[in-house]
């Protein structure tokens, strides 16, 4: 397990000099686009560093910027380079690496780093999750009218929440259901997320005891780059269950 969490840490400080280096007093470099529609210069930047330490340790790679590398090596890391790429591009400090390491039997360890705060969540399956070495642990809210809840997408009516955000970058999102700040996220969109979005979250947000699932009772864990989701969480099963109702109701 040492092994796999000194990986998850080499590879984002990977991204982290790849990204500095960059755009060395040209932060306007940040906003250039990548190869196709929605993705920045700053993407493959962020994955030509990662890959390579990836593949390095032997293990396969599932990245949302690259595709499938190497499968059928035990271990799949699962990396999105930068969640949250726009809000990176436009200097909005709520983006991230996220990875997330699994085999056989599903997520193993994760690590999501706040790339503008250097915030850092980790967590290993059955041993808890922490933010910056300490535990966390999600609030305690029950009731959808008694929540503060992220948003990704918008819905078509108001889904009874006391209050909303909508921030940008899934795996923080859901780092912050797992760490208290918020109560849960619904995703208002349909089937747009991919594993690279969330399953990093995931685990920091189940071992610290909230919970997480798709709207349509779909397996979230899939090593598939064409595979999209859409995940409700909560702080409590309470709330889960009230959230993806509530999303469900949209249709």
């Amino acid at each position: 397990m040492d092994r796999i969490l000194r990986l998850l840490d080499d590879t984002a400080a990977a991204v982290i000099g790849a990204l500095d280096a960059h755009a060395v007093g040209r932060p306007d470099l940040w906003r250039l686009g990548g190869e196709r529609p929605g993705q920045y210069r700053l993407d493959l930047v962020a994955d030509d560093a990662a890959v390579p330490v990836l593949r390095k340790a032997g293990v396969g790679i599932l990245s949302e910027e690259s595709g499938l590398h190497d499968p059928g090596c035990g271990i799949t890391v699962v990396i999105d380079p930068v969640d949250g790429s726009t809000n990176a591009s436009r200097g909005i400090p709520w983006y991230a690496t996220s990875l997330c390491a699994v085999d056989d039997s599903g997520p193993l360890a994760a690590l999501v780093v706040n790339l503008a705060t250097g915030a850092r969540y980790q967590a290993v399956r059955g041993g808890g999750a922490t933010l910056d070495g300490r535990p966390v642990k999600p609030s305690g809210v029950t009731r959808a009218e008694d929540s503060l809840l992220v948003l990704n997408g918008y819905p078509p009516r108001h889904l009874q929440w006391r209050q909303y955000r909508s921030l940008g970058a899934t795996a923080l999102d859901l780092c912050a259901v797992a760490d208290g700040r918020v109560d849960g996220t619904i995703d208002c969109t349909e089937d747009a997320l991919g594993p690279w979005d969330y399953l990093g979250a995931m685990l920091v947000l189940s071992e610290a005891g909230a919970h997480v699932a798709d709207v349509h009772g779909r397996e979230l864990v899939v090593l598939d780059h064409a595979a999209r989701r859409t995940p409700v969480s909560g702080a409590t099963p309470e709330l889960h269950e009230a959230l993806l109702a509530a999303r469900r109701s949209m249709g």
